[in-house]
């Protein structure tokens, strides 16, 4: 299986990742096409061989418009992305003490992300981490996700660096994505909150709510990003040594800075992953369960509750009938989410629906691993979701959205894309 590999000894950041999949071979004009389709304003891209301690690898930079700003990775901790023209909080999160005039909120970009000629799977993606990045930043400036602003600069380059880093494994055909272990450093950073200790708080709650481990080394300097937190958060199914992983490119994205003793690069391994490598242990995990019985709630704002729910990633929203007290027929409104995102939810549920109280539980959750694939057919490259049982694959299914913007391009039916998906797989399932 198609395996990619990053090895973190020196941190992550997104121009660090950009840089390392240009090395392993991404074309530069591809990538400035499909960014190009994005209208986030006036930037420029930097690309250029450099070395750090003597490693030679792909620097990547955004240079945007003097009005603007300075190149965004051009910063005295790391070299990685926070934009520091301006006073505000890491990752381009806008402080929210000063003008915001010219800064996008997550729910702008998230918009202008589904309104983009990307494929399907490049905005989902892409959607997701910055999702990430919101709650995270949203929970230290006490705010939700959808009002998290970034500033022009920084919104500019984390979109660059997020719509980038999707796109390039599009173009590499998806690979299954593995990480050693995430290694940060110590030290201080400069923001709004004034001096902050490594790591900072949004890479702290990124990757402690996806359940990823973090180990400091004495490194003086920042390592890990909250961009690079999120995709690593999002993309990695697991973290560990190489195993049974046959290397055929090596490349390196640099940062900023040069590291004594440690160079300041990351190495991205991209290969195949032995037929025998058993597949990642990520088939269960923990949700919680809120619930609430509801008997004087329109029908109309439960929709909207649901459609809200599911844009702020709850995993799951369904109501049941019941009948309640003083034989008054009812709903049950039950929401699924992941540890750590019940707050946000309890939130939402109280704001949005007349529950004055919640039932809320913790399940442990059984499932396939999923990854995401396609298969060509008369109407083009249709998205697919198989799900895996150890080495067994089990489930193919086609993706809808696909399937739907493929009907509504060669103007067939949606049935007839789904018979295409499945001739072309050809209906086969693997045996346990």
């Amino acid at each position: 299986m198609k395996t990619l590999y990053l090895d973190l000894f020196s941190g992550i950041s997104g121009d660090m990742f950009l840089g390392a999949m240009l090395d392993l071979g991404l074309d530069e004009g591809y990538l400035r096409q499909q960014l190009d389709l994005l209208e986030i304003g006036s930037y420029e891209l930097k690309v250029g061989r450099a070395s750090r301690s003597s490693v030679e690898g792909v620097k990547f930079d955004v240079l945007l418009d003097a009005s603007q700003g300075e190149t965004h990775h051009s910063h005295s901790h790391g070299g990685h992305t926070h934009a520091h023209s301006h006073t505000h909080s890491h990752g381009g999160i806008e402080d929210h003490g000063h003008d915001t005039d010219h800064a996008r909120n997550y729910a702008q970009i998230k918009t202008l992300i589904r309104q983009s000629p990307l494929s399907d799977w490049v905005k989902k993606r892409a959607e997701a981490i910055f999702h990430r990045i919101a709650v995270a930043e949203g929970k230290v400036h006490g705010l939700p996700p959808e009002e998290v602003h970034f500033h022009e600069v920084g919104a500019v380059d984390s979109i660059v660096d997020i719509l980038g880093a999707c796109i390039a494994l599009e173009k590499m055909g998806c690979p299954r994505v593995l990480a050693s272990p995430v290694v940060e450093g110590t030290g201080f950073v400069h923001c709004a909150h004034g001096k902050f200790p490594v790591p900072t708080m949004a890479t702290l709650s990124i990757l402690g709510e996806a359940g990823i481990a973090l180990s400091q080394c004495d490194v003086p300097h920042e390592l890990v990003t909250p961009t690079g937190a999120a995709l690593l958060a999002e993309l990695v199914e697991s973290f560990g040594p190489m195993e049974g992983l046959v290397a055929t490119q090596v490349g390196y994205g640099l940062g900023g800075r040069d590291i004594p003793g440690r160079p300041n690069v990351l190495r991205a391994v991209l290969g195949t992953t032995s037929p025998s490598q058993p597949e990642a242990e990520d088939c269960s995990d923990q949700v919680v369960l809120l619930q609430t019985n509801l008997d004087d709630c329109q029908p109309e704002w439960l929709g909207h509750f649901m459609e809200l729910a599911l844009k702020q990633g709850a995993l799951d929203v369904f109501f049941a009938p019941i009948y309640m007290k003083k034989q008054r027929p009812g709903v049950l409104l039950s929401l699924l989410c992941a540890r750590g995102q019940e707050d946000t939810f309890e939130r939402l549920m109280f704001r949005e629906t007349t529950a004055f109280g919640l039932r809320k539980s913790y399940h442990d959750r059984i499932k396939l691993t999923r990854r995401e694939g396609e298969v060509a057919t008369a109407f083009g490259n249709i998205m697919t979701k198989e799900g895996y049982l150890g080495d067994a694959r089990l489930r193919v299914t086609a993706e809808f959205e696909s399937c739907r913007q493929a009907a509504q391009q060669f103007g067939v039916p949606i049935q007839h894309v789904y018979q295409a998906v499945e001739r072309a797989l050809g209906n086969r399932l693997e045996d346990l």
